[in-house]
């Protein structure tokens, strides 16, 4: 967000960079400017804007307005506000966990396998449970991947088998006992009152019963995916937004080769 929204407030505020109480920026630094939108179950009209505008000082905002609203159905008000914020964050104490390693290319991936490895490793890769979306495990699995980064199934050292959609967690396994894989590769899309965790869960569990996790790489990944949440539930990486077949491969590469050396 810039410019002429803002530029007839005094601008009275500390504008020095200071990493331990960072805030929104907006036209200046440290202003707080921030942009959000919501929805209240409240029909359209003053009341629902003073609504709005309260929720935006219990959160913290001062100087709240609403610059649009629009009535979705009856009973229920959409909003866009701006408002400055007047929280903070240490940034230099922020640590998140992340998958572990190098990052390489397609071509520096498949020469290091075939160095270190001598043979294609086998990947299987699903969306799992009632999951009917495939955009996020064909970025990673189909040949032409995504965003200029190839997919797993053009890797000369990769045995990429993608089986789609709403694949239940027994065939999933079954399949992955069949082809002998080395690496499981579980998409998650759909995340509705947490399903996913459910049935990210009970594929852990059920690799487990069979006594089949510690024999293979196990990841998955989606939008709300993260690595911390991934290890939380017993997984080896989670890749989220703005990850590609390129990390998904370096990683696997390089797990397969510790666990061999280990």
């Amino acid at each position: 967000m810039s410019g002429g929204l803002y530029s007839t407030e005094k601008n009275d505020f500390d504008q020095t960079l200071d990493l331990k109480k960072i805030k929104p920026y907006g036209d200046t630094m440290n202003d707080g400017k921030t942009q959000l939108s919501f929805t209240l179950p409240v029909p359209a009209g003053d009341e629902a804007i003073e609504a709005a505008k309260q929720l935006l000082k219990k959160m913290g905002f001062e100087n709240p307005q609403v610059v649009f609203h629009k009535e979705l159905t009856k009973g229920f008000t959409f909003f866009n506000c701006y408002g400055s914020c007047t929280h903070t964050v240490d940034f230099t104490s922020i640590h998140v966990p992340k998958v572990e390693g190098t990052k390489w290319d397609m071509h520096e991936t498949d020469e290091f396998i075939r160095e270190n490895i001598g043979r294609p490793l086998i990947v299987v890769g699903a969306s799992t449970g009632t999951d009917a979306h495939t955009v996020g495990i064909d970025a990673i699995m189909n040949m032409k991947g995504f965003a200029g980064h190839y997919g797993l199934e053009r890797y000369d050292m990769i045995e990429a088998h993608n089986l789609g959609s709403q694949v239940p967690n027994e065939e999933f396994i079954a399949k992955a006992i069949e082809l002998k894989a080395d690496a499981l590769l579980v998409s998650q899309t759909v995340t509705q009152k947490d399903i996913h965790i459910k049935n990210l869960t009970e594929l852990v569990e059920m690799l487990e019963a069979e006594g089949l996790r510690d024999k293979v790489i196990l990841a998955c990944g989606g939008p709300r995916i993260s690595h911390e949440l991934a290890k939380e539930l017993g997984y080896d990486a989670g890749f989220g937004m703005n990850t590609y077949a390129d990390d998904v491969a370096s990683f696997i590469a390089q797990e397969f080769v510790r666990r061999k050396n280990k």
